[in-house]
């Protein structure tokens, strides 16, 4: 997937699919102009646009499904400033430190299907932005060993929750223990997902947890 990527990013330049600037499918600029989320969300998740609006869903997709992973460092640069709004009042609110950046899990089936995981793609570069100040990654805790249908093929919301509960799991108990947790994620629709991630952390003695996603 990567090789065929870099040769199609060579063939096929990336253009903002707002502006049509050369450099990226969608540019920092357009993504920072895009309409916020509305929908309601609880307010422990904090999505950053609305996804309704077309060239934020297609760029989503277009991670997503087609593998353009220089989006996920664009989504990473707006979702950072973001997190370190809410930390720091969260710091001095509720004690909010040395937390845990944890990525939304895939399955082993969707992750070897799809070549790799764009919420861990996201945290990878809020990694590299953060320089370990404010966050420590952790792929290896949250897990999904149990392989659901895509939460975005079901409509009805009592189904959704249905499909996700029980399909978490988390390892290496002792590290999660009264820490403090960032979910990352792409997209939240019904916030199904990271409740339930958020609960199997919970269930583990987890502090207090927290997610951000690109949109909802």
């Amino acid at each position: 997937m990567s090789i065929l990527s870099t040769i199609f990013d060579i063939v096929f330049p990336a253009k903002c699919l707002s502006c049509g600037e050369s450099g990226s499918d969608l540019c920092l600029e357009c993504l920072s102009d895009s309409p916020e989320a509305e929908r309601e969300s609880a307010s422990w998740i904090f999505p950053l646009y609305d996804y309704r609006h077309p060239p934020i869903k297609k760029s989503i997709k277009l991670l997503k499904y087609k593998g353009r992973r220089g989006l996920a460092k664009v989504f990473a640069e707006s979702l950072y400033g973001r997190i370190l709004e809410e930390l720091s009042e969260l710091r001095v609110m509720e004690n909010f430190r040395d937390a845990l950046l944890m990525p939304i899990p895939l399955s082993k089936k969707r992750q070897r299907e799809r070549g790799f995981n764009q919420a861990e793609l996201i945290c990878k570069k809020l990694l590299e932005l953060d320089k370990g100040e404010n966050f420590e990654l952790r792929t290896d805790i949250l897990i999904k060993p149990k392989d659901t249908p895509h939460q975005a093929d079901i409509a009805d919301r009592s189904k959704r929750l249905k499909n996700i509960i029980g399909s978490f799991a988390a390892n290496k108990e002792e590290i999660i223990k009264n820490r403090n947790i960032i979910l990352i994620d792409d997209v939240t629709t019904t916030g199904a997902t990271l409740t339930e991630a958020k609960r199997t952390l919970k269930k583990a003695s987890a502090r207090k947890i927290i997610a951000f996603t690109v949109a909802h």
